[in-house]
């Protein structure tokens, strides 16, 4: 891991007086995308969360990747590795200032998403993926699957069936992985294609909801 933190670009959706004691939301975009991307679903979540849209690290054609597509010849398990790696040094002291941590990822952001949740399953208290997918480990010890397992973690996965980005690989791979071993919350929607509507964040709203703010007022 890096010996220092990275410092990414953040669009935070509270100023910085007001995050302290906060659920932290953290929103990963996907391939060459950016930290704008993700921000303009803030008023279709709940005001509660801190959001923060991170801007992947590697600047690639009109925007930013989180690592190389899974298809492509300079793609690695080791480059996912580095990705979560670089994203954690920054997110674990950050999220020491709030209540929980909880991750939002569309696309290849949802791969990022899993990944962290993997990796530190103890520090992550949700994840919701949009259009998106898990990354095979092939057995590397870095992502702890069986303590995701144990833990149970609430995640909500939102896509089209007929999404023409995300491969079937893909998404018969995070099909087994989640039902598996997180607390599944899994939603098909038509007409959607890879993208995000306004019908799934009602239901991402309700996710978050019951699972965080509700949970936390009845002290469960």
């Amino acid at each position: 891991m890096n010996e220092t933190p990275w410092t990414p670009t953040v669009i935070w959706s509270k100023p910085e007086a007001e995050r302290a004691g906060t659920p932290l939301l953290v929103l990963l975009h996907g391939y060459l995308s950016n930290e704008q991307d993700l921000i303009g679903l803030a008023r279709l979540l709940p005001e509660e969360f801190t959001l923060a849209s991170v801007r992947a690290p590697h600047a690639l054609g009109p925007g930013y990747t989180w690592f190389p597509l899974m298809q492509d010849a300079d793609y690695s398990f080791g480059a996912v590795k580095a990705a979560v790696a670089e994203l954690w040094s920054w997110l674990e002291p950050v999220g020491k200032n709030h209540t929980s941590v909880s991750l939002l990822g569309f696309s290849m952001g949802m791969a990022m998403a899993t990944s962290v949740l993997r990796h530190q399953p103890a520090a992550i208290t949700a994840v919701v993926g949009l259009s998106g997918f898990a990354v095979p480990n092939h057995g590397d010890a870095f992502f702890d699957d069986a303590a995701v397992k144990a833990v149970q973690t609430p995640l909500f996965w939102g896509r089209d069936q007929a999404d023409p980005v995300i491969t079937h690989d893909k998404i018969e791979y995070t099909h087994a992985w989640a039902t598996g071993h997180v607390a599944l919350t899994k939603v098909l929607y038509t007409d959607m294609l890879h993208s995000v509507s306004e019908q799934e964040m009602a239901h991402v709203h309700e996710f978050l909801t019951h699972v965080l703010l509700n949970a936390a007022s009845s002290g469960t």
